[in-house]
């Protein structure tokens, strides 16, 4: 019982860190940095997700002279940068981007200016992609089917080191929320998000779909493993939690849907 604690208390942390990871990590986090302007240094962050309406960029005003302008075109064509002002507020730079349809994608440009001293934010563009609003029950419902997906594979994997190991209600509970989270909730979250039900493979490039597709067939094949070979299945459920660890530690988001405005 004790050593069944502590397997899922080491699962539940590796299963946290691994979703953090997948946030902080991925494209639509916010960009992050520090700059030097009129003699201070000060930190600033550039949105690169939105979800319905105008995405707002707010940025720090580092002395009464500063100046904003913020430079955007939709990405990926030959349109022309757009020039805009930004307005302060307090002591801080104020613009938005226009709201885009869903999956489309802005490139923009924070020029901030001081007397005689001019700087860009980031340096390249920073790419911003826009979103539908999804329900937030039919949300909720996807992310506890996933965190649970992922919670139930790594301690069926953990099971493996256990001295007297029994997979099987570990790897039905991750198997079926998986099908849950990943293939009936996933789905219609970025149809709400992106209008579209599946992206990935063989539609499109999308990795939050292709890693989902191919942690599902690892724990399939895990599971007939287990019903035609219990005494063999071990090394293959312990394969389905490291391929499950490892398609999602890529980032969330990368290569996600995008819209094609040409």
């Amino acid at each position: 019982m004790r050593r069944s604690r502590v397997l899922w208390i080491l699962a539940f942390v590796i299963t946290v860190a691994s979703a953090v990871y997948q946030r902080v990590t991925g494209p639509t986090h916010p960009k992050r940095g520090k700059e030097t302007l009129a003699g201070k240094e000060f930190r600033y962050r550039l949105v690169r997700s939105m979800a319905g309406g105008d995405a707002e960029v707010r940025v720090p005003a580092v002395s009464p002279q500063t100046r904003g302008t913020l430079a955007w075109k939709r990405h990926k064509t030959r349109d022309d940068w757009t020039y805009v002002e930004m307005a302060r507020e307090g002591d801080q730079l104020v613009a938005r981007l226009p709201q885009q349809p869903p999956a489309g994608k802005l490139a923009y440009r924070v020029i901030l200016e001081d007397g005689s001293e001019r700087v860009t934010l980031g340096g390249e563009p920073v790419i911003i992609r826009f979103r539908g609003e999804v329900p937030l029950p039919v949300l909720v419902m996807h992310v506890i089917a996933m965190f649970g997906a992922m919670l139930a594979g790594t301690r069926a994997g953990l099971e493996f080191f256990h001295p007297r190991p029994d997979y099987g209600r570990l790897l039905l509970w991750t198997l079926g929320l998986l099908t849950l989270g990943g293939l009936v909730l996933g789905p219609i979250v970025q149809k709400y998000a992106f209008g579209a039900y599946w992206t990935g493979w063989p539609f499109g490039t999308d990795l939050t779909d292709n890693k989902t597709a191919v942690a599902w067939l690892g724990w399939m094949i895990a599971w007939l493993k287990l019903r035609r070979k219990p005494e063999s299945a071990g090394a293959w459920v312990l394969g389905a939690a490291i391929v499950m660890m490892a398609v999602f530690a890529i980032p969330h988001s990368l290569l996600g849907s995008e819209l094609k405005y040409e």
